[in-house]
């Protein structure tokens, strides 16, 4: 029940013209995954629930109010005819605060770290599909150099605030809001590349998300000893990490091309400019984690020739597929 309610909250604002069914798909949306987070029963998972609920409660709120705002100003609930300011403001700020742009991303990462690794994964995607759409949506109506603030801090904040962190889940949130600062910087000059840079963000979380949960870690140290277990995992987790980092020649470099190429050819070359810069930041600890994984041996006995490990009962197909995307669609440009 939970399951299909969280696709159907999604699918509902997708399908919906109207604010009122957008609001409920989102509504249906938080409410279906409320319980998925908190399954545990762990007390990090009903704080991390509880964060999240709080959040994404207070944006559909802003979302509803904007919403009537707008219909009470202008006499329709169409999404593409968002013309009063102060209303498209509110609800860039209230969609912006679901997905975690800066400077509304401060639940992301908390929440994150709360969670079990496959809540986690359809946290940072699945969830960001409704909100994004809505985004995309509105986009046009809304002040330009709202979106470019919001995009450019978010990169930038997303790769500071990486760079102290060992533990992977906050790594991963952190990751996310800097990809999240990408899709927004480009919105308004070619949505489609807002779409690549989402598809391409979807394979390359999953692909980490799913490595980690085969290895079962969750702190950088716990990465080291994951080479002598099983190497070829270890090697694709590495070219993984250097794909969400955006270094050619894997996926994740495209839609970092063709988004600087699309900012260069909008005459925005600063722009562009700090957008490149930020992407280095987040180079810095996604290559901490592939030095922790591949170039660093971890103190392991001589004495045992393969080291303990708990069998693992995941299907490997899913981390198959998203590690292949993930790694090779650089060719489709």
């Amino acid at each position: 029940t939970l399951l299909s309610s969280l696709g159907l909250g999604t699918t509902l604002t997708f399908a919906s013209s109207h604010w009122l069914l957008a609001w409920m798909g989102l509504e249906i949306n938080t409410l279906a995954i409320i319980p998925l987070m908190a399954q545990h029963h762990h007390p990090r998972a009903v704080e991390a629930t509880t964060k999240y609920f709080l959040t994404q409660a207070t944006a559909a709120a802003v979302i509803l109010f904007a919403s009537t705002t707008n219909a009470w100003i202008t006499g329709v609930w169409d999404m593409n005819n968002v013309s009063d300011p102060l209303a498209s403001t509110m609800i860039i700020a209230a969609l912006a605060l679901k997905i975690g742009l800066a400077p509304m991303h401060f639940w992301m990462p908390e929440v994150l770290q709360g969670l079990d690794l496959l809540t986690g994964l359809v946290l940072s995607t699945w969830q960001k599909l409704a909100p994004l759409a809505l985004i995309i949506q509105t986009a046009q109506a809304i002040d330009p150099l709202l979106l470019t603030a919001l995009g450019l801090m978010s990169t930038l904040i997303g790769g500071w605030g990486g760079l102290n962190q060992t533990q992977l889940r906050k790594i991963l949130a952190y990751s996310s809001i800097a990809h999240m600062g990408w899709m927004i910087i480009v919105l308004q000059y070619a949505p489609q590349l807002t779409l690549i840079a989402l598809l391409t963000y979807v394979f390359m979380t999953s692909a980490a998300f799913l490595t980690l949960k085969t290895s079962s870690a969750t702190k950088i140290s716990a990465l080291a000893t994951v080479w002598s277990k099983s190497p070829v995992l270890a090697t694709t987790a590495a070219l993984v990490m250097l794909s969400l980092g955006g270094l050619p020649p894997l996926t994740g470099f495209m839609p970092k091309w063709l988004i600087l190429q699309e900012l260069t050819k909008q005459s925005l070359p600063l722009i562009a400019t700090i957008m490149a810069l930020a992407a280095l930041l987040s180079l810095y600890f996604y290559l901490r984690l592939c030095y922790a994984m591949t170039l660093t041996v971890s103190p392991n006995t001589a004495t045992s020739t393969t080291p303990w490990r708990v069998q693992t009962t995941q299907v490997s197909f899913p981390l198959a597929l998203a590690t292949v995307m993930a790694l090779g669609l650089l060719p489709i440009t």
